[in-house]
């Protein structure tokens, strides 16, 4: 393949948070560019920002010899009318000379549209979310379902306009955009294609089976053989009890069983985020076949590879998704790793031995740099974010495990923003609530602390969209299960993490629901499970107690084993009905959990197993008027929301 030219764009832009008087987006280039920027609401005098303007509110990040992070939270000199469309006309100057946004993503833009705009929708009356999206999974991708769903606010309007009533007022992205612990070979190769091309600073390793990452993306790459480079027992110095975890598992510390081409390196995580939200990396490599693999290895990379390029057809949709939509971000578990913070042993485990504390916080180090930053960027201090700088410059020096440090002891990854309802995001990954008794048993999501936190910050509020990756009602009978492995010492093998898991952080919880000051209304966003389903929640022995909604959407392109989840939907559905006296046996007892089936479901199904991206409809006072699941083949499935539709068959 001849070698292509390397693109002034690699990815971007990406609307972040957007208020009357801010704007934030997420960019990354190739080389150090200034900028300009028209913003052209509908009916409203233009508002032109300059070079100079532009300078002061970016913030720059060098990975790489063409590799640049920018992240621009523009403080508005006049504000901007909500509920009224806004095109935007962003001109990059570089040496080279100015580059309008028609030079770098001719795509970018909507049919019919002159430039790329957004909607400043502070009263949501509708948001698109969704979690899982792993590039290789068979499926297709649900955010090409909510690039149409974009499309179709255009269609019926008259030219240049936009239907301000359909139009979402975000888009929530709760975990997992990328799966850093299951990796495509071919995906790889291009991860490693991409970090040459880009000139990604060299990284070096200490206490690994390889020197530094300039081996581990060439000679060493060890595809599909990873597992043997990650740390195992024998290198922690454990003390018992983690040797009793291990014991349980078959591979230590990082025990997923897709951890064959787990990422490792700092390049590597950043090369993928690029990989997964744009088509224009892709120009810059061909995933040729590694030399190495066998014939069975050979056959899985074709049908990988096969996989990958449908993904990679539809980028410049997610492109243009992302520049048109206020985006909202949250790390789950993959997006570091399976497991990640699942219990304290396994705490002690990864984080007592430097390689794989480093793995971790590289990991996490690319989440700051393409999710976290852009959620809430006046939570990341000015020495944080130079620390950051100078560890992309020169990763593998003391400064970067340094910084590592410093990022898992982080305590402001959660965030909210000022709409209405106010969206609450919660890091439940972070802030666990660790078990004292046994160090092998699963951790609350939250620790006390933060569910106090958490509590404060609802007070006075009439409702709230709370957005907790994994769900907070989930299905019973799973978490059931997930309980008996738990019973049987072997937590890690089903992913035992839920919220009812942890007795104390349970307790908490559902208190809170209980509080006589709590919000009226909650729609709590969730994904993580790989099926969706819509659980409405009341308080047993309580009138006009909070209304409460669960609403979970996963994954975006990733789904359930099929067979199996209709066994578990139908079991789950005969054992713990609403009037079942086994509820009175799990701890949401003074609870009742309301399933809400799915129209034209199979007879009996309240789970629906199908990649996309969920839509939520709110009405006036925060509660759900509509939840569908926009299916990535181009289906959507409503669930039935009337009481008198929720019945048992």
């Amino acid at each position: 393949m001849a070698e292509t030219s390397i693109p002034l764009v690699l990815a971007g832009p990406v609307i972040r948070r957007v208020t009357p008087e801010r704007i934030t987006l997420w960019l990354a280039t190739t080389e150090r560019v200034d900028m300009s920027l028209c913003l052209l609401p509908c009916g409203h005098n233009p508002l032109h920002l300059n070079r100079e303007q532009m300078g002061q509110a970016s913030q720059v990040i060098t990975a790489g010899e063409h590799l640049y992070f920018y992240l621009i939270d523009l403080k508005l000199p006049s504000t901007l009318p909500e509920r009224v469309w806004v095109e935007y006309d962003l001109k990059l100057i570089s040496a080279t000379g100015s580059h309008p946004w028609q030079d770098w993503a001719k795509s970018l833009v909507y049919p019919g549209q002159r430039y790329p705009g957004f909607m400043i929708k502070p009263k949501v009356t509708g948001l698109l979310h969704g979690s899982c999206r792993k590039p290789h999974h068979p499926s297709g991708d649900g955010l090409l379902a909510a690039d149409n769903q974009l499309a179709q606010c255009f269609v019926t309007q008259q030219a240049g306009q936009v239907d301000v009533v359909a139009w979402p007022s975000l888009l929530m992205l709760s975990g997992d955009q990328i799966y850093a612990d299951d990796v495509a070979t071919p995906m790889l190769v291009a991860c490693h294609q991409l970090i040459r091309r880009l000139g990604i600073f060299n990284e070096p390793f200490t206490h690994a089976a390889v020197g530094d990452a300039r081996l581990l993306h060439g000679d060493q790459a060890h595809y599909l053989k990873r597992e043997q480079l990650l740390p195992d027992l024998d290198d922690t110095h454990a003390d018992d009890a983690i040797a009793a975890l291990f014991k349980a598992v078959k591979k230590p510390i990082f025990t997923s069983d897709t951890a064959h081409n787990h990422l490792i390196s700092l390049a590597e995580v950043l090369a993928m985020y690029l990989l997964v939200w744009s088509p224009t990396p892709w120009r810059l490599v061909d995933m040729a076949m590694p030399q190495g693999l066998d014939d069975a290895q050979q056959q899985a990379y074709t049908v990988e590879r096969d996989t990958l390029r449908g993904f990679v057809a539809g980028l410049a949709k997610v492109q243009r998704l992302l520049a048109h939509l206020p985006c909202a971000m949250m790390f789950d578990d993959h997006d570091v790793t399976d497991d990640w913070n699942l219990t304290a042993a396994w705490e002690q485990a990864a984080y007592g031995h430097p390689f794989s504390k480093r793995i971790v916080g590289n990991a996490l180090l690319g989440y700051l740099i393409c999710q976290g930053w852009g959620n809430a960027p006046e939570q990341f201090s000015e020495p944080l974010m130079q620390q950051v700088q100078q560890v992309c410059r020169r990763p593998g020096t003391s400064q970067h495990d340094k910084l590592i440090q410093s990022l898992l002891d982080f305590d402001r990854w959660h965030y909210q923003w000022p709409t209405q309802p106010a969206l609450v995001v919660l890091d439940t990954r972070t802030h666990r609530w660790r078990s004292e008794r046994n160090l092998n048993a699963p951790s609350g999501l939250m620790d006390w602390e933060a569910l106090t936190d958490l509590q404060q910050s609802l007070l006075g509020k009439e409702a709230v969209i709370l957005v907790s990756p994994a769900p907070m009602f989930g299905v019973k009978l799973i978490e059931v299960i997930q309980k008996v492995f738990t019973w049987l010492g072997k937590p890690l093998m089903v992913d035992a993490e839920n919220w009812m898991a942890h007795p104390g952080a349970a307790n908490v919880l559902l208190n809170l629901f209980r509080h006589s000051k709590t919000p009226q209304h909650f729609v709590i966003i969730s994904g993580d499970v790989h099926y969706s389903f819509a659980y409405q929640v009341q308080l047993r022995g309580r009138q006009g107690g909070p209304d409460i909604w669960q609403i979970t959407s996963s994954g975006i392109k990733n789904e359930f084993p099929a067979k199996l989840l209709d066994v578990l939907d139908r079991l789950n559905r005969w054992l713990y009905a609403p009037y079942s006296p086994l509820n009175w046996f799990t701890r949401r007892r003074r609870m009742k959990v309301v399933p809400h089936r799915p129209k034209h479901g199979a007879k009996g199904e309240r789970l629906v197993n199908a990649a996309g991206i969920g839509y939520v409809a709110l009405h006036p006072d925060g509660s759900p008027a509509k939840v569908k699941q926009l299916c990535s083949d181009g289906k959507d499935i409503a669930f039935e929301l009337d009481e008198t539709e929720a019945r048992w068959e």
